[in-house]
C-alpha cells in the first residue's frame, strides 16, 4: 500500500513522475481546479467584507472522491500543482475540498519535471504560502468585479454574448489606439540622395548616401524633403571631384540574448515559427509535461513555462558550460560561465540561494513573479536532434527554438569588426534652393538663408565583418543578420580620390505605425506591466473569440464591434479603460504576493467606485446598435443580401428579414484564387475534425485540395501547382515538379 500521495494538476504528469519514484508513492491529478465562484452568481457578498464563496465545480464530484479515498490511506500528501499563483490557490483548494489536515499536508513544487528535481523537491516540502493564494484570489475577484458588472451592460447596449474583462479591455484599449494612430496619420515626404563610386579592380562600386555637408569647419546633417532639394544638390555635384574623408575602424560586440520567458517565447514563436500565442502555450505544456522518449520513458523536456524570471539555476549553469566546452570550446563560454569555472577551480563557492539559484537581478526593477526559472531545456544533452523522432513536427520546432535559445545565451557575445567611411565632394557653392529647404526644415528659430555659400557634401557608408560569432555558432534571432558586409579596409585610404559612376535620387514618405501582431501586442503588454504571463495567450483569444479584433495574415485589426465596445469602456469606466491604472493594480497585486498588503483593502477600494459607474452607465448610455457585415450572396428565400453572423461554431450567413425569413448557410472565406477547374472563386473550408481544406464555391464542380492552389501552371506538365511551404508542388503527383514560391509573385506582379 502506498505511503505517500502525490497531486498534481495534469494527468500527463501523472505518468511522467510515476517512472520516478517508488511503489510507496501513489501519484493523481486533480485535472486542473477543483473550485470556482459559481457562474450563476458575483461569487462574493460586499456586504459581508467580499468574502469569496467557492464552490465544487461541476464533474469534479468523481475526482475529489477518488482524491479522498487516497489521501485517507496515506500518511503524508504532497500537493504538486505548479509552481505559480494559480498552482498555489490549486493546492490550496485541494487541501479544502479533501478535508486534510495541515500536519499530514506537505506543499512541494519544482520547476522541471526531471527526477533529481522531483525528489529534490520531496525533501523540501513546506506549508501553502497563503500570500500568493491571496494574490491569486484578488485577481480572480477583480476579473469578476470587471466581468460580472459591466459584460450584462454591454449585453443590453450593444448586444448579447459580448464580454469585458481587466486586462482585455485595456488589451482592446491599446489597440484601439494604434488604429486611431494609423488613421489619423499624415505621411511626410522626404529624399534619400545614393551615390556610386567606381573602384578599381571591382566589378561593383561603393554605395554610399549623402550624410550632410561641412562649411567653416562645421559639420551639419542634411535633411532632404523634396525632390528640387535633391535636384539641386545632383546638379551641384555633377561636375565635383571625390575623396575619401576618413576612414573609421572599430569594434563592436552584440551580447547573447537572455533565455526564454514566457512572453519572448510567444514573440519569438511569432516571428520565426508563425505560431498563434495559444498554440506556443499548448505546445509548451506538451514538452513541460512529458514526452515518450524511446529507453527513457516519458520525459519533461522544458522546464515550467509560465514566467516572467530570466534565473538559470547553478545547476543548469554548470552542465551548459560543460556542453559548450565539450562541443564548441571554452572560448565560446559566456563571461559568467568562464568565472563560474575559474571559482570552481580555485575553490570558491559560487553565490546561491536557498533554492540553490543564481541570484541575479530582476530585469529593469520590475518585479519577477515567484522566482522562476527562465524557459529552458531540462537537460541540455538532449539535442533537438536527438528527440525529433518522438516530437510532433510543432513540437520539434518549439523544442529547437527553445534548445538554441538557451545554448546561445550561456555563449559568449558575437564580435564584429566594423568600417565608417566617408567621402568629401570638393568645395562647391551652394545654392539659394538648398538653405532655403534648410531654412523651412529647421522652423522658424532659424536665421534666414544669406545666399549660397562654399561647403562639401558629405556621403556616408558602413560596412562590418564577423570576427567572433560566439553564440552565432548556435542561435539567430528572427530579425537579426548573421553575417555583415565585407570590410573594405585593404582596397581604401585616406586621401584617396574616387570616381562617381552615377547618382540617384528617391523619394520616400514617413509610414505610420505597424498594426499589431501577436507577438508585439504581447510586448506591449509586458512592457506596460499589464497582465501576467499565464494571461497574455487568454487575451488575445478571447479578443479574437469576441469578434472585437480580427486577425489578417499576421495583423491585428479592431472591427467595428470592438470599436463600439471600446468607446463605452472609455467613456463610462475610465478607470478599467486606462493603462497605467491596470499596471499599478498588477503592482499591488505583486505587494499582496509578497505579504506587504492586505488582499481584501484593494477589493474594498475597487468596487464601490465600480459600482457607481456601473449604475451612471445604465441610466445614461444610450443602446449603440453595430451593423452586421453585408455579403454579396443573396437570399434564395426572399432576395435580400445575407449578412455574417456569429455563433458557437464560428462565422454563418444569415438573412436580416429575420424573423420573417429564417434562411442561413455556411460562410465560406475565399481564398483568392480561381478554381483550377471551372474559373469560379476558391473557397476555404474545414473538415469534420477541423483540417481546413480547398474546394470550388461552384456547387456543380468536383475540385478540392488539402493544399492551396496556385495560379502557376506547372511547366513540366501544364497541371495547376499547390502551395506546400515556401515552395509550389505539381498536383500531379505522377510529375512531382517543385518551384519556388516566389516565382508565383514574379508572374503575379
Amino acid at each position: 500500500m502506498a505511503k505517500y500521495l502525490v497531486i498534481v494538476e495534469s494527468p500527463t504528469k501523472v505518468k511522467t513522475i510515476k517512472k520516478f519514484l517508488g511503489k510507496n508513492y501513489e501519484i493523481m491529478a486533480s485535472t486542473g481546479h477543483v473550485r470556482d465562484l459559481p457562474k450563476s452568481q458575483l461569487g462574493f457578498d460586499p456586504e459581508h467584507d467580499y468574502e469569496p464563496k467557492y464552490i465544487t465545480i461541476r464533474g469534479k464530484g468523481e475526482v475529489l472522491a477518488a482524491l479522498r479515498k487516497e489521501a485517507k490511506k496515506a500518511d503524508k500528501v504532497f500537493l504538486a500543482t505548479d509552481p505559480d499563483r494559480e498552482g498555489e490557490a490549486i493546492s490550496w483548494h485541494l487541501q479544502a475540498a479533501l478535508n486534510l489536515d495541515p500536519e499530514k499536508t506537505n506543499r512541494i513544487t519544482f520547476n522541471e519535471i526531471t527526477k533529481s528535481a522531483v525528489k529534490e523537491a520531496l525533501k523540501h516540502p513546506r506549508q501553502i504560502d497563503m500570500n500568493m493564494v491571496d494574490a491569486q484570489q484578488t485577481r480572480r475577484i477583480l476579473d469578476r468585479m470587471v466581468g460580472y458588472r459591466i459584460s450584462p451592460l454591454l449585453w443590453a447596449k450593444i448586444r448579447r454574448g459580448l464580454s469585458a474583462g481587466r486586462v482585455q479591455s485595456v488589451a482592446l484599449r491599446i489597440i484601439a489606439k494604434r488604429e486611431n494612430e494609423i488613421s489619423e496619420f499624415i505621411p511626410l515626404e522626404f529624399w534619400t540622395l545614393g551615390a556610386e563610386f567606381a573602384l578599381p579592380g571591382l566589378k561593383s562600386g561603393l554605395e554610399a548616401q549623402l550624410a550632410g555637408k561641412e562649411a567653416g569647419g562645421k559639420y551639419t546633417r542634411i535633411s532632404l524633403t523634396s525632390g528640387e532639394q535633391t535636384a539641386a544638390i545632383r546638379e551641384t555635384l555633377s561636375g565635383a571631384s571625390f575623396c575619401v574623408s576618413t576612414i573609421k575602424k572599430g569594434e563592436r560586440t552584440r551580447k547573447a540574448p537572455l533565455p526564454f520567458t514566457t512572453s519572448t517565447l510567444q514573440q519569438e514563436a511569432a516571428k520565426s515559427l508563425n505560431f498563434p500565442t495559444q498554440k506556443t502555450m499548448r505546445l509548451a505544456q506538451q514538452l513541460y509535461e512529458g514526452v515518450d522518449l524511446a529507453g527513457s520513458g516519458t520525459v519533461g523536456l522544458i522546464t515550467y513555462l509560465r514566467t516572467d524570471s530570466t534565473r538559470i539555476s547553478d545547476e543548469a549553469n554548470d552542465a551548459a558550460a560543460a556542453y559548450i566546452s565539450s562541443h564548441f570550446g571554452e572560448a565560446f563560454l559566456s563571461e559568467e560561465l568562464r568565472n563560474r569555472i575559474n571559482h570552481s577551480q580555485g575553490g570558491a563557492a559560487g553565490q546561491k540561494s536557498v533554492a540553490g539559484k543564481v541570484q541575479e537581478p530582476s530585469n529593469n526593477g520590475v518585479h519577477i513573479q515567484d522566482a522562476h526559472e527562465a524557459i529552458r531545456p531540462s537537460d541540455i544533452s538532449r539535442t533537438p536532434a536527438e528527440v525529433k523522432e518522438a516530437l510532433t513536427r510543432d513540437q520539434f520546432r518549439l523544442y529547437q527554438l527553445i534548445w538554441k535559445r538557451f545554448v546561445g545565451s550561456r555563449m559568449a557575445p558575437a564580435k564584429y569588426e566594423t568600417l565608417q567611411i566617408r567621402i568629401a565632394s570638393d568645395e562647391v557653392m551652394e545654392s539659394d534652393l538648398m538653405r532655403s529647404g534648410a531654412q523651412k526644415h529647421a522652423g522658424e528659430n532659424a536665421e534666414e538663408p544669406q545666399g549660397g555659400g562654399a561647403c562639401r557634401y558629405i556621403f556616408s557608408t558602413s560596412s562590418s565583418r564577423i570576427l567572433s560569432e560566439g553564440y552565432l555558432t548556435v542561435y539567430t534571432e528572427t530579425d537579426e543578420e548573421k553575417k555583415g558586409q565585407p570590410v573594405l579596409t585593404e582596397k581604401l585610404t585616406e586621401g584617396e580620390q574616387l570616381e562617381l559612376s552615377k547618382m540617384k535620387g528617391e523619394q520616400h514618405f514617413t509610414q505610420p505605425p505597424a498594426h499589431y501582431t501577436e507577438a508585439s501586442l504581447v510586448h506591449a503588454l509586458e512592457e506596460l506591466g499589464i497582465g501576467r504571463p499565464s494571461t497574455y495567450a487568454p487575451t488575445i483569444t478571447t479578443l479574437l473569440a469576441r469578434h472585437y479584433v480580427t486577425k489578417e495574415k499576421r495583423n491585428l485589426y479592431i472591427t467595428e464591434l470592438g470599436t463600439a465596445v471600446d468607446d463605452i469602456l472609455r467613456k463610462s469606466f475610465p478607470e478599467i479603460d486606462n493603462v497605467q491604472f491596470t499596471a499599478y493594480m498588477e503592482s499591488m497585486l505583486d505587494s499582496v504576493a509578497e505579504g506587504r498588503t492586505d488582499w481584501k483593502t484593494i477589493l474594498r477600494n475597487f468596487y464601490p467606485d465600480l459600482d457607481k459607474e456601473v449604475q451612471h452607465a445604465e441610466e445614461t448610455l444610450s443602446k449603440v446598435k453595430v451593423a452586421d457585415e453585408v455579403s454579396d450572396v443573396v437570399c434564395d428565400k426572399c432576395g435580400r443580401r445575407m449578412v455574417v453572423k456569429y455563433g458557437p461554431h464560428g462565422k454563418f450567413l444569415a438573412c436580416p428579414g429575420f424573423p420573417e425569413c429564417r434562411n442561413t448557410k455556411p460562410y465560406f472565406e475565399k481564398a483568392g484564387v480561381p478554381c483550377p477547374k471551372c474559373g469560379q472563386d476558391v473557397v476555404i473550408r474545414r473538415s469534420k475534425k477541423g483540417r481546413i481544406f480547398y474546394g470550388c464555391s461552384n456547387p456543380e464542380c468536383d475540385f478540392i485540395s488539402w493544399n492551396k492552389p496556385s495560379t502557376v501552371k506547372c511547366p513540366e506538365c501544364g497541371s495547376y501547382m499547390v502551395e506546400k511551404g515556401n515552395r509550389l508542388l505539381c498536383s500531379n503527383q505522377t510529375c512531382g515538379f517543385i518551384l519556388p514560391k516566389k516565382t508565383e509573385e514574379k508572374d503575379n506582379k
